[in-house]
């Protein structure tokens, strides 16, 4: 059983739901992305997902956007991604981390490098928005066979054609976009997630994750009542890129805290 797969049984053993936290590797700085990810792990994340800096992320918004901006300034790239898992994995062995980011970055270089690359670092997981279900099946089987679980998006305009491809070759678990547009935008509506979710799960037995547009711990608790996970990004960013690098850390835990506290307390 993969890490992410323990993770999800072991929260539906105790009736929990995963908290997923998204942070940019490299911001503010690379030497503080190992200390932020453990700082979500002290405040009750159950899987981080990491984004990998690119130049033109296009599924973000501006907030998401600056976080790469600030670490491709460092330098950062995939390789410097995944020796920053590897040094993650020193100190824990147990809380997966899923890549988030795009095509161009594994394409460089190379989906079986990055395949075994990312496996020997520690990476449990890969989400890449501008790989569609439909073109990259060679790479979800290959992917899988490693070890390395391959997560894709839904949307409120996903068919159940789409749907059902998605679930044909996801494995980890689904992550559903909660509106139209890019990370950061608009209001959650959370009777449009209800809505939808019934439908993904009768095409696929994956744990559902809900992301973009929840902000705090009450939009947190109410995604936790209808969806197996919740992914909350742009609004950690903003704490970071507000805190500044002395004190990102301490405010990071500030802000996760109470949502993990809101989501056990939901039901």
């Amino acid at each position: 059983m993969s890490r992410i797969a323990d993770c999800f049984a072991n929260l539906r053993k105790s009736g929990r739901k995963a908290l997923i936290p998204y942070i940019t590797a490299g911001d503010p700085t690379p030497v503080l992305t190992v200390a932020l990810m453990t700082a979500l792990v002290e405040a009750g994340a159950d899987i981080i997902e990491l984004g990998v800096p690119f130049s033109d992320p296009m599924a973000d918004g501006p907030v998401i956007q600056r976080s790469s901006e600030r670490a491709l300034k460092h330098h950062v790239g995939l390789r410097t991604v995944l020796a920053l898992v590897q040094d993650f994995r020193k100190d824990n062995a147990h809380t997966p981390v899923v890549l988030m980011g795009y095509a161009n970055p594994i394409e460089a270089l190379g989906r079986v490098q990055f395949v075994e690359q990312a496996v020997a670092a520690g990476v449990d997981g890969v989400l890449v928005v501008d790989y569609p279900p439909e073109e990259c099946g060679s790479f979800a089987q290959q992917a899988q066979s490693a070890g390395l679980d391959t997560i894709f998006l839904l949307a409120p305009t996903s068919t159940e054609d789409r749907i059902r491809e998605v679930a044909k070759v996801g494995s980890g678990y689904l992550y559903y976009v909660s509106l139209r547009g890019v990370t950061g935008s608009a209001n959650l509506d959370l009777g449009d997630v209800a809505a939808h979710l019934p439908m993904i799960r009768a095409a696929s037995s994956l744990p559902i994750g809900v992301g973009f547009g929840i902000r705090d711990a009450e939009s947190a608790k109410r995604v936790a009542r209808e969806a197996d996970a919740v992914v909350i990004g742009s609004r950690i960013i903003q704490e970071i890129e507000s805190a500044g690098p002395a004190a990102a850390v301490e405010q990071v835990k500030r802000f996760l805290r109470p949502i993990r506290l809101a989501m056990d307390e939901q039901g």
